[in-house]
């Protein structure tokens, strides 16, 4: 093997040295780095990456683009605690891990031998409770029995900043975190013995029915869900038909404020409220992406809500609708945000549902 250096006259070596760094120059425009970022181009760096065309606007990780370009591997579930059991099914606290966090969750079994190819699961998605109040057991178990009882497992996990789970509060809307949280209950939870990891259902309250409808547009394992009162709206409606009759506006809890979790505010500072830019809040908004939903939807909604509008739902029917998809709204005349009037109703249709769209093959 000849050595360069001794083999090529000198001359000839320069001009093809000067040669050489001219065509890194020429080739190599398209991927300088021209300074500061501007602002609303999104990332934590102070350079933007750019190319022929102009600068390349990052993905924001709120955006259902770049959070379907994500992996959320999950991990082995741990059994951290047996509970006393349901009527025919076992209960534990689990753990898993999401983002390197630990999050723990509550495990519903049920008793026997499970059918040909395992049972099948529900990812149960709860609503807003201040963190600090949280607790695994507490809260949705007369909701949780329904679905345990009716031969699925079922995984209710603690978003990060809950009860025991590790990580900072960020909330639903304005940060990916729990939505991260619960894509990596499913990934988990296909791993767990006795599970079907191609029947999963997602039912969602309230915040957890945004994560609901999110996860179903970014996760196509999830084969139906069903949301309850949901914050499933774009994030127009959001901002300018929210509202709550009699009611003070609501304020995130001392702890929340306190790791000052990701704001409206902050984004409209950095890309423009809902009418300046709605591209960018299409591109972060579930119900603009319905046409690409994973499964069948159901859709529940008390017109008393106070918490939530019924036009949030009514807005998810008429996406679901118009792109095609298979979709139900049972709306409840004077119910509250809890469907406590039609309570034993409503869990009566969602189990049901998910039989249908889960259960069709045994």
């Amino acid at each position: 093997m000849y050595r360069f250096g001794k083999r090529i006259p000198k001359l000839v070596l320069a001009v093809l040295m000067i040669a050489g760094f001219a065509g890194l120059l020429f080739f190599g425009a398209g991927r300088l780095h021209l300074g500061p970022r501007s602002p609303g181009s999104g990332g934590s760096g102070d350079t933007v990456e750019t190319n022929q065309g102009g600068p390349v606007e990052p993905l924001h990780p709120l955006s259902i683009e770049y959070m379907r370009q994500q992996e959320y591997p999950g991990s082995e579930i741990i059994t951290e605690q047996t509970l006393p059991p349901g009527s025919n099914y076992r209960r534990y606290i689990v753990s898993y891990r999401s983002d390197g966090l630990k999050i723990y969750a509550l495990l519903t079994v049920p008793n026997g031998n499970p059918p040909a190819g395992g049972w099948p699961v529900i990812v149960f998605n709860h609503g807003y409770i201040p963190p600090a109040e949280y607790r695994t057991t507490e809260r949705y178990s007369a909701y949780t029995d329904a679905f345990s009882r009716s031969g699925y497992i079922l995984i209710r996990p603690d978003y990060r900043g809950h009860g025991n789970s590790e990580g900072n509060p960020e909330g639903a809307y304005y940060s990916p975190a729990y939505t991260v949280d619960v894509l990596n209950a499913v990934s988990s939870i296909k791993r767990y013995p006795g599970a079907d990891s191609s029947r999963i259902g997602m039912w969602g309250h309230s915040m957890g029915g945004s994560i609901t409808l999110r996860s179903m547009v970014v996760n196509p394992d999830i084969k139906a869900g069903v949301i309850w009162a949901g914050v499933v709206a774009s994030y127009d409606d959001l901002v300018k038909n929210w509202r709550r009759p009699g009611s003070k506006p609501w304020q995130p809890s001392q702890r929340e404020q306190a790791i000052r979790r990701p704001s409206r505010q902050m984004l409209v500072d950095q890309y423009g409220d809902t009418d300046a830019n709605p591209q960018f809040w299409n591109s972060i908004s579930p119900i603009s992406f319905v046409p690409d939903i994973s499964g069948p939807v159901q859709i529940h909604h008390g017109d008393a809500d106070s918490s939530v509008p019924i036009l949030f739902s009514q807005r998810l029917q008429d996406a679901l609708t118009a792109a095609g998809n298979t979709s139900e709204l049972y709306t409840y005349p004077g119910d509250d945000h809890n469907l406590s009037a039609n309570l034993s109703t409503a869990l009566s249709r969602s189990v049901r549902f998910f039989d249908t769209y889960l259960k069709a093959s045994e």
